[in-house]
């Protein structure tokens, strides 16, 4: 699809609105005028910010203590990680509102009136925002209270007086977004925490107290702007979540102004509701997208561990929704650690305690277990970014379902069965089949058209993938290609994508996808689904497909079904993970990995079978790791034209 002209993205947009929401939509553009216009300072605050009194630091080993303070080093040097590892030079002090990959300088205008959308004026604003959601000060705020060096608080210092100076309320990029005032809130306040509070060296003498003073004001800023632009009606998803966690520990952390109160209610409140509401009965983030479940999962923590540092805990059905999302997390995830790319992903982190580029899924499960298991007789980690923050939000232990189970292989209410064999040894092999929606409220915005997709990871190995996300603002045929159709383990029917694109975030028409059987066992796995993707052509498609896994032959079958009256081009793809060799011959199609081989046979009338490696004119054959990067893979490209012939592939795997 060409890019959507910003009439065409209106009128669409639109279509995925209710009246409600319009009238909501037509009420925060006239809040914004109103704000633009008047700009009220905040009363002085009260002197109740709350100190949960950290001292020193938690147990580290010489080796996290030496990374640690390499990286509050580079961090003073101006080099800052962003994304999942990628480190920029972003000046000293920063240039807050600049893009620090293109050089960009967003505008020093009221926030409302920028464009965010638009590269020539603010550059790539994800690269903007994600400098100034702070993580890296959480790492400087350590370093203090590791050594008690008083340079890390000059340099804390340097960096806050440099964004409150250049980024005053309601001015520039960085307050285009209420989702990133609630992040940067959340580390603000474990930034707090660590230095000390309110009897902080960082706040000692007359440029401490103004350093001080000013913060707070800006504190008050964030709280009341995210109050007034909360996401809601097809937008409310991770971001909702995200703006209520910030509220909330902006809230608690500072309870210093008159409508602190009203805030830190609502933000509970609310939370209370999203926990529960984003995520499926067994434990799936209704986004459809792994990525935010764990940043949602991110967020619903840090608010509930501030809940039990202040003594006003969250309920036990919200924690049992994080349980039932970390179990749905640990079940997904193969014994090597990875987890299915499914859905969108830009390797956004809300909080970030231990060395860039580390595992958040298993950072995450790691806080789970020391968080929620009643069985470890302390708040003990093995990992370094859990012992930090159970540290600086020190609290009682939340109450939780004993009975929840830590494992599953059937989420058939958030859409996803797995089958496999020897779950969690080292001979594991781990399938999962995507039998879900597309994805949350009536964008769906972080869906991809992945209907009835397969992925298979062996000996704890990934084999067929989903390749990911790559980015959201690259040319817009990479963004369709990666959350469309071809980029996925499943069927496309004559070129076009199972559902209807209407916007870099936002589907139109939506393929729903039906169980009709459902298996009994991941190890005797006989499933068979459907859906309607297709069902909008004028001779209507309905695309059916059975997976069937044997452990005790190591065998698959996928045999993929089409109900039309005429005939349709169909295409199959398959992707396989880079650094796979991948090799297909007149005997079919022959894989190897570093402890397993995968043969594939394909059977069907008048089969077209291609091995495609990066392709860009249509972009095919691509895999995206982490966010802004791709690299090429090997993708099986089987074609045929046919109305009712079925597609079998039969995998068969042997480790050695």
């Amino acid at each position: 699809m060409s890019e959507a002209t910003g009439v065409t993205w209106l009128v669409n947009r639109l279509r995925c609105m209710s009246m409600a929401e319009v009238g909501y939509r037509i009420q925060q553009a006239a809040a914004k005028g109103v704000a633009k216009r008047v700009r009220p300072r905040a009363a002085p605050p009260l002197p109740r910010a709350r100190t949960f009194g950290v001292s020193s630091a938690p147990a580290m080993s010489a080796a996290e203590r030496e990374s640690l303070l390499a990286d509050a080093d580079s961090i003073c040097a101006g080099h800052v990680v962003l994304f999942a590892n990628r480190r920029f030079d972003v000046g000293m002090p920063p240039f807050w509102n600049r893009d620090p990959e293109s050089g960009v300088t967003g505008p020093s205008v009221y926030a409302g009136d920028i464009a965010i959308t638009n590269r020539e004026l603010v550059g790539d604003i994800k690269h903007v925002w994600e400098l100034n959601r702070h993580l890296h000060l959480t790492r400087l705020a350590q370093a203090w209270a590791a050594t008690n060096d008083v340079a890390w608080l000059h340099a804390l210092h340097h960096q806050l007086r440099s964004w409150l100076d250049q980024c005053p309320p309601l001015t520039g990029p960085n307050w285009t977004s209420s989702l990133e005032l609630g992040i940067r809130l959340i580390n603000w306040s474990l930034v707090w925490q660590l230095i000390g509070g309110e009897g902080s060296g960082l706040f000692a003498g007359e440029d401490g107290e103004r350093l001080r003073a000013d913060w707070l004001d800006s504190i008050h800023a964030h709280c009341s702007a995210i109050s007034r632009h909360l996401s809601r009606h097809s937008s409310a998803n991770n971001h909702l979540i995200g703006e209520l966690a910030g509220l909330y520990v902006g809230a608690s952390i500072w309870p210093c102004w008159k409508s602190s109160g009203a805030w830190l209610e609502q933000a509970r409140r609310e939370l209370e509701h999203e926990a529960q509401a984003q995520f499926s009965r067994d434990g799936v983030n209704r986004e459809q997208a792994f990525a935010y479940h764990i940043f949602s999962s991110e967020f619903l923590f840090v608010a509930g561990l501030v809940g039990q540092a202040c003594g006003h805990p969250f309920s036990r059905a919200y924690w049992t929704s994080l349980q039932r999302a970390l179990r749905f997390l640990r079940s997904v995830r193969d014994v090597g650690g990875n987890v299915p790319m499914v859905g969108d992903a830009d390797d956004g982190i809300v909080f970030r305690m231990d060395a860039p580029g580390s595992d958040r899924a298993a950072q995450l499960l790691a806080l789970g277990d020391a968080v929620l298991h009643k069985h470890e007789a302390n708040w003990v980690s093995e990992h370094i970014g859990v012992r930090w923050l159970l540290h600086t939000l020190p609290g009682k232990r939340p109450e939780a379902d004993p009975h929840e189970s830590e494992t599953g292989w059937a989420f058939p209410d958030g859409g996803y069965l797995l089958f496999g064999s020897h779950f969690g040894e080292a001979n594991e092999i781990k399938g999962m089949v995507d039998c879900g929606p597309l994805g949350y409220l009536g964008i769906a915005a972080h869906g991809h058209a992945d209907a009835l997709a397969l992925n298979l990871s062996v000996g704890g190995e990934e084999c067929l993938v989903d390749p990911g996300t790559y980015s959201y603002w690259q040319e817009h045929k990479w963004r369709d290609y990666f959350r469309g159709t071809s980029a996925h383990n499943t069927v496309r029917i004559d070129g076009l994508d199972q559902s209807v694109s209407g916007g870099r975030f936002m589907w139109l028409k939506k393929a729903r996808a039906s169980i009709e059987r459902m298996p009994q066992s991941p190890h005797e796995f006989d499933f068979r689904g459907s859906h309607d993707g297709y069902e909008r052509l004028a001779d209507p498609v309905r695309h059916m497909r059975s997976v069937r896994f044997d452990a005790a032959s190591a065998s698959l079958v996928v045999k993929d079904e089409f109900s039309a009256k005429k005939q349709h081009q169909v295409e199959l793809f398959w992707h396989f993970a880079p650094g796979l060799s991948v090799r297909l011959d007149s005997s079919g199609l022959h894989v190897r990995g570093k402890r397993f081989a995968l043969q594939m046979h394909a059977h069907g009338a008048d089969l077209k079978l291609e091995l495609v490696r990066a392709n860009e004119n249509p972009p095919l054959g691509w895999y995206s790791r982490s966010y802004e990067s791709r690299q090429p893979c090997d993708v099986l490209k089987i074609s045929t034209v046919s109305s009712a012939v079925p597609v079998e592939c039969r995998f068969t795997i042997t480790f050695f």
